[in-house]
């Protein structure tokens, strides 16, 4: 690509050294940046029509006469309304504007000028309010065309963007580097690179601009599932552990539950991993309370009776306790070690099992980042296993691996994904999917209310804690603000406590606490001491309180849909009747559809692709969470018949090893190749 691209934005016409400075609040350094700073949207002003034509509130462009003087008013300060009158022959315009009085002052009586704006109509009479103007002996650039709309920042215009997005685009026309095949643009209707740029920016037509922005989502979503596959070979083309088949009867006669058809697929899933030579690399998701734990379980196994030790990481204490008095009863009687490993044990217990595990006398280790310890040394890692993987950077996941000799990966999370997408946002892991809950579980059953119903919800919570049960009650919030009308975790509990719920024990949990002040309100609340527990979304992921059968949300308008559904997870877990309420303060049509979406399903899968469609990728999966970039132009929900043009594209392109061995496509490996090497530098520990 030329140096152009790499060349300040603020070299560009109309920038300068303090626009720069906005422009860098945008993510805009470079001219490349702007150039890949897309429109949002866009303006159509090619639309002409005769005044007579008008309609009450569409945006469109007339070509008229000026046939009154302008005339202007002050009805107050720090307001000027300017007016003049214009006529087509076939009728007449009121035209208006609001504090733009030099607007209104170039015009001159007699003259034709085009004007583009909303109609209003006012009775018999139509105005039009704060029209743009062109002269129409000039070239045109704010009518009779399609005009970009980007996001902005404070201190920059759509007029002044649009005007530094032309100029980059001056200075760049013709010096895009085309890294798609011929071939493969002719298959698959793809346009080419610097028409895109062009179009996507200042479309000569509508369509041009869709086959621009086709062009540019698909190279963009090319790029990340190839380089994805590069990176899953990465780990894939390095030897992994083969495992020998294994009896799991032992383990499985001592569970009190019967495995479902989805535990049972996929553990044969992981299985067949384990067994072949090539690394396991892969992701379990199951909704909350599919269980996954046993699946794990079951893996740890057969590493243990392979000869092989195995560590399980969770992202909290609490968790990894759970996990470990669970795993602890599970292997019970079947000669299998398992330790506890976590940071805030004591110095000499940390030592001892540090001892054991390089010794290879802990078969399983359970713990929290304490695990990644340098003097955490194992004697014979095969299987890691990761719980929650969202709360784990591709980094630790890495650096756990290399505390072995390509030892196995496992990586659970109870967060939902659509089928459709986990390719994308786990393109280096295979996916499995526990679709099914366990016949036991009781639906959670959902309310969405507004606070006309506090007082029966708190007598529900009452009632409920007498008959021995406990609640949550989760706030958007830590601390009251003035800038956000939204519930604290801090206030509500202090007000609870004092008044509605006077007399039951009232902990508080949050983000803020120091880890081990949380641990301790977390066990008190596991352990019976508390009957209400006051919390932000710290408790979202894991810890499993199965007496607990009530969770309470403030302001459900102001959390995603898959945040609600992780949340209603933390109830459920118990043989008792579990309750979800939603305090909803929104009165927006999108807030009572999403409410709605919660009321009527306890199914993730179904919940995540809602609220995919009402939010969008990047809000919903926190995509830099997973290590990917953030995607400057593909919807993965807008963009599905793309992306699955670009799956079939990518299987040819692997299948036939076409970045090996054709020439064709030596551009696009060269881009690829640049997108990887920065990425594993990313990954590297050095």
């Amino acid at each position: 690509m030329s140096d152009i691209f790499n060349r300040s934005i603020k070299y560009v016409k109309g920038v300068g050294e303090a626009r720069a400075r906005i422009l860098s609040r945008l993510g805009i350094y470079q001219v490349a940046d702007m150039v890949n700073y897309f429109p949002r949207d866009y303006e159509d002003r090619t639309v002409l029509k005769k005044i007579a034509e008008l309609t009450d509130g569409e945006e469109c462009m007339v070509r008229a006469r000026v046939i009154s003087g302008i005339t202007e008013t002050r009805p107050r300060r720090n307001l000027t309304i300017s007016k003049a009158v214009v006529s087509d022959q076939t009728s007449v315009l009121n035209l208006t504007w609001f504090n733009q009085k030099y607007t209104a002052q170039k015009l001159r009586t007699g003259s034709e000028y085009y004007f583009f704006g909303r109609i209003k109509r006012n009775g018999m009479l139509l105005e039009m309010h704060n029209p743009v103007v062109e002269n129409i002996d000039t070239q045109r650039k704010a009518t009779g065309r399609i005009l970009p709309v980007y996001p902005l920042t404070k201190g920059l215009t759509q007029n002044s963007i649009r005007n530094i997005a032309e100029n980059a685009l001056d200075i760049t026309r013709g010096k895009f580097a085309e890294i798609l095949p011929k071939d493969l643009r002719k298959k698959y209707k793809l346009s080419e690179v610097n028409f895109s740029y062009e179009q996507i920016h200042f479309p000569g037509s509508f369509s041009d601009m869709e086959a621009a922005r086709r062009r540019l989502v698909f190279e963009e979503l090319l790029l990340l599932q190839l380089s994805l596959i590069h990176l899953k070979g990465e780990s894939v083309r390095e030897n992994g552990i083969e495992f020998k088949p294994v009896s799991m009867e032992p383990l499985l006669d001592k569970l009190p539950f019967k495995l479902t058809d989805a535990q049972q697929r996929v553990f044969s899933e992981i299985e067949k991993d384990m067994e072949s030579s090539a690394r396991m690399n892969r992701l379990v998701q199951g909704d909350v309370g599919s269980g996954k734990t046993i699946v794990a379980v079951m893996a740890l196994y057969k590493a243990v009776k392979n000869g092989f030790q195995g560590a399980f990481m969770a992202p909290t204490e609490i968790l990894a306790e759970q996990h470990y008095k669970s795993v602890v009863s599970y292997f019970d009687g079947l000669d299998v070690s398992v330790r506890l490993l976590t940071g805030s044990m004591k110095k000499r217990e940390k030592d001892e099992v540090k001892e054991l595990i390089k010794e290879g006398r802990a078969d399983i280790v359970i713990g929290t980042h304490a695990i990644l310890e340098e003097d955490t040394v194992f004697f014979n890692l095969g299987l890691v296993i990761t719980d929650e993987q969202h709360r784990f950077g591709v980094r630790q996941r890495a650096r756990l691996s290399a505390k072995g000799e390509n030892p196995d990966l496992l990586v659970m999370t109870a967060t939902p994904i659509p089928r459709t997408l986990s390719l994308v946002l786990y393109g280096d892991l295979d996916v499995s999917v526990i679709d099914e809950l366990p016949p036991n579980r009781k639906p959670v059953k959902t309310y969405a209310v507004t606070d006309a119903m506090r007082e029966r919800v708190y007598n529900f919570i009452r009632k409920n804690v007498n008959e021995g049960r406990q609640a949550y009650i989760v706030c958007p919030l830590v601390e009251d603000s003035e800038q956000i009308d939204a519930e604290s975790a801090e206030g509500l509990a202090e007000r609870i406590r004092d008044n509605e719920l006077a007399g039951l024990r009232v902990g508080l949990i949050h983000g803020k606490m120091k880890a081990s002040d949380k641990e301790e309100v977390m066990r008190s609340f596991v352990e019976r001491e508390l009957d209400v527990l006051v919390s932000t979304t710290v408790i979202e992921v894991g810890v499993n309180v199965p007496n607990a059968n009530i969770m309470v949300i403030e302001n459900a308008e102001r959390f995603g849909l898959a945040q609600l559904h992780q949340l209603r997870g933390r109830v459920g877990r118990g043989e008792h009747q579990s309750y979800c309420i939603l305090f909803n303060q929104s009165k927006s049509k999108i807030s009572r559809e999403r409410m709605a979406i919660m009321v009527s399903t306890n199914d993730g899968f179904v919940i995540s692709e809602k609220d995919l469609e009402l939010r969008g990728p990047g809000d919903v999966f926190g995509i830099r969470q997973h290590g990917l970039p953030e995607f400057k132009i593909a919807n993965l929900y807008r963009d599905m018949d793309i992306l699955k043009d670009v799956q079939r594209a990518v299987k040819e392109i692997t299948d036939n090893n076409l970045l090996g061995i054709n020439d064709e496509y030596r551009a696009l490996k060269e881009r690829l190749d640049e997108i990887c090497n920065k990425k594993l530098k990313e990954l590297s520990f050095n």
